[in-house]
């Protein structure tokens, strides 16, 4: 049975929750078997997946392509779709008609969207339209170019108080859960303390009720840069950049396929064809 908003909340205070992104049907079934218990189909889809610069060109689009591959995937895991850029900066009514669409056409439990006070009135109208939100606070990626980068949120007195009022007025607008994105373990642990909902942090320390991570990073799936919040449970891009190169290797030098890869015929059925295509030339030679 799927997890619901109940079972999470439970956890709080007593069992860190599991969360992971995932963008294919694929990825979903696998995570889903490991028993995570929730899945982010994050507009991070933009960056891994489709090869952008950032999250900005990422469309509702694109996120409801994803998200219903990743919810037929996954059986248990409560499934969360990210509210991509511009989606519901416009207006309050962008935010209700685009969460609406996200929820419909992927059939996933949440939404989630960045920004604190400034979109709490989006976060309030879309719960009160029956959609669960997850808020997403400190270092917002749709916000990139405004911040000047991807940095630590929060170091400064006027960030901190910022980020505490952020995570009180996305509370009180009615989401169930926040994401802390780079933030100071002492304030992401303030957070936790002082708010009802499910803190998940992505480099905002194991004070947090949760963690998420995009699976491609924890697993190594590329050589390049990663975070330090990231630890790497495997190196996928070694094992399969080696796998690729044998590949190549066998294709070259006729390796591949081999014996255990191809299919036979038998002798007798061979030799009736040699001799239906030998009496066939014959045939052909006398007309």
């Amino acid at each position: 049975m799927r997890k619901s908003i109940f079972d999470l909340l439970e956890r709080k205070g007593k069992q860190p929750v599991s969360m992971l992104t995932a963008y294919d049907y694929h990825t979903a079934c696998t995570i889903d078997e490991a028993g995570i218990d929730m899945i982010l189909v994050g507009d991070s889809l933009g960056n891994v997946m489709l090869g952008y610069e950032n999250t900005l060109a990422v469309t509702v689009d694109d996120m409801i392509h994803h998200g219903k591959a990743v919810v037929r995937g996954a059986k248990e895991a409560f499934v969360v779709v990210d509210m991509p850029f511009m989606s519901y900066q416009a207006s309050v009514e962008d935010a209700v008609r685009n969460a609406g669409r996200i929820m419909k056409e992927t059939n996933c439990q949440a939404v989630k969207l960045e920004g604190g006070v400034e979109y709490a009135d989006r976060i309030k109208a879309i719960v009160e339209a029956g959609i669960p939100v997850v808020a997403h606070i400190g270092l917002t990626p749709q916000s990139v170019n405004a911040m000047g980068g991807y940095k630590v949120q929060g170091k400064s007195l006027e960030q901190a108080q910022k980020l505490l009022a952020d995570a009180k007025a996305v509370e009180e607008a009615g989401a169930f859960a926040i994401t802390l994105e780079c933030v100071p373990e002492a304030l992401a642990k303030m957070v936790t303390e002082r708010s009802n909902a499910l803190t998940i942090g992505i480099g905002a320390s194991s004070a947090c009720d949760g963690q998420v991570l995009v699976y491609q990073d924890m697993l190594g799936y590329n050589a390049g840069f990663v975070p330090k919040f990231v630890k790497k449970y495997a190196d996928l891009h070694s094992v399969m950049l080696e796998a690729f190169r044998q590949y190549k290797q066998d294709c070259e030098n006729r390796s591949f396929p081999g014996e255990g890869q191809t299919y036979s015929i038998s002798d007798e059925v061979l030799e009736q064809l040699k001799k239906e295509e030998t009496e066939r030339l014959l045939f052909k030679k006398v007309i």
